[in-house]
């Protein structure tokens, strides 16, 4: 099982705390917006005698406003097509112990969210990386790339859109791409679309709007980034292959039930008004500009704008950042003040990769972040081992 590259350095980073140093987390995607009051206070004024067992699929009540939600996002699906799991990271696990056979493979495109290495190796599959470039923004790579990957033991392709660790938002263009190979390969199309509500210079497509391939798609989801609660632990698989969703439930039943507190503040958070993520969104857009903008003016960096989500992708004038991040912890503070990065070879299946590059999640207010930009600039000026 990988070692997280977003968690490796936690060690580093609480030993520089002790020593009195303040530490600015932008290493995980942690936001500090407040969890809704209302979402709260449904889980605080909750009247139960007995803390049940829910249904395995999760609350029918939480699966019909969920629909609900979808649907007001352009997602035309039943409540019986959504299965509710813990975390999206059960969802993605699900879907691969459903859909795959020990040995079998599915293509990612590199960067990808660290954690896809670790459920294929709980499922037992092989990720095949297929890497896109920080040089054209993190574009998906062109078809033939990915048809030269196709094997007898191909069963999917996995994405995350908007994506995670780049920030990159596909285009129509892009997904209907997708939706070509996997129908013509006949293969599983897994998308992670937890940062659908997020979306700052294009629109959302979802791979659930992919006419034709219906029985290709199984999109997994969370509340975690939506209404930031995180340690809710909630997350749907949705799909309208029934066929995977009789196979998903089996694993489902196994584990007996969705966490039901978290339940009970997902189903109250989907009647939150409409326009409740317009304020969120544009906290995080300004965000966005202020961490993009003074990344590309320390010299030697360079960060392209992210799309979606709340992640950035940087290059950094410095030859390993595994070691460099670690350094930031470990012997280096600006005003008694440092930063927390993950360093992006974790992010790759390709051995080699990322070893000049970072992830930044802009989950920190404007202030803190232009001091955490101070604390990188700082650094890269001090640090030993600076290449240009």
């Amino acid at each position: 099982m990988p070692a997280s590259p977003i968690r490796k350095l936690v060690p580093f980073a609480e030993a520089a705390k002790k020593k009195g140093v303040k530490v600015y987390h932008l290493n995980i995607g942690q936001p500090d917006i407040e969890t809704p009051k209302m979402a709260l206070d449904a889980v605080r004024n909750f009247d139960f005698k007995v803390l049940e067992y829910s249904h395995s699929a999760g609350n029918e009540s939480y699966r019909r406003k969920l629909s609900t939600y979808y649907k007001r996002a352009g997602i035309d699906v039943d409540y019986q097509q959504i299965i509710v799991t813990t975390g999206g990271s059960e969802a993605i696990l699900f879907g691969f112990m459903s859909c795959l056979d020990a040995g079998d493979e599915v293509i990612i495109p590199e960067p990808f969210y660290a954690n896809y290495n670790g459920f294929a190796v709980a499922a037992n599959v092989v990720v095949v990386p297929l890497t896109s470039s920080i040089g054209d923004g993190f574009a998906l790579p062109p078809v033939e790339e990915f048809e030269k990957l196709i094997t007898p033991r191909t069963r999917g392709i996995v994405i995350c859109n908007p994506n995670n660790p780049t920030g990159y938002l596909y285009s129509r263009e892009e997904m209907e791409t997708l939706k070509d190979i996997v129908i013509r390969h006949g293969l599983y199309l897994f998308s992670d679309e937890a940062y659908r509500d997020f979306c700052y210079s294009g629109e959302h497509i979802s791979a659930m709007n992919l006419k034709g391939a219906e029985d290709n798609v199984l999109m997994m989801d969370t509340i975690s980034k939506r209404y930031s609660a995180c340690g809710g632990r909630i997350g749907a698989l949705v799909t309208r292959n029934q066929a995977v969703l009789d196979t998903v439930m089996k694993f489902a039943q196994a584990r007996l039930s969705p966490p039901s507190f978290a339940q009970i503040l997902g189903e109250a958070a989907t009647e939150l008004p409409p326009d409740y993520f317009n304020a969120t969104k544009a906290e995080y857009l300004k965000r966005r500009d202020v961490l993009v903008g003074r990344l590309n003016k320390i010299p030697g960096v360079y960060c392209p704008n992210p799309g979606g989500a709340f992640y950035a992708m940087a290059s950094l004038p410095v030859d390993d950042t595994d070691v460099f991040c670690q350094w930031l912890l470990e012997s280096f503070a600006y005003k008694n003040a440092t930063v927390m990065l993950a360093p992006a070879g974790g992010f790759y299946g390709t051995k080699g990769l990322g070893k000049k590059e970072v992830r930044l999640a802009y989950v920190l207010n404007t202030e803190d972040l232009e001091r955490a930009m101070d604390c990188l600039e700082k650094g890269l000026e001090e640090y030993p081992g600076r290449t240009n």
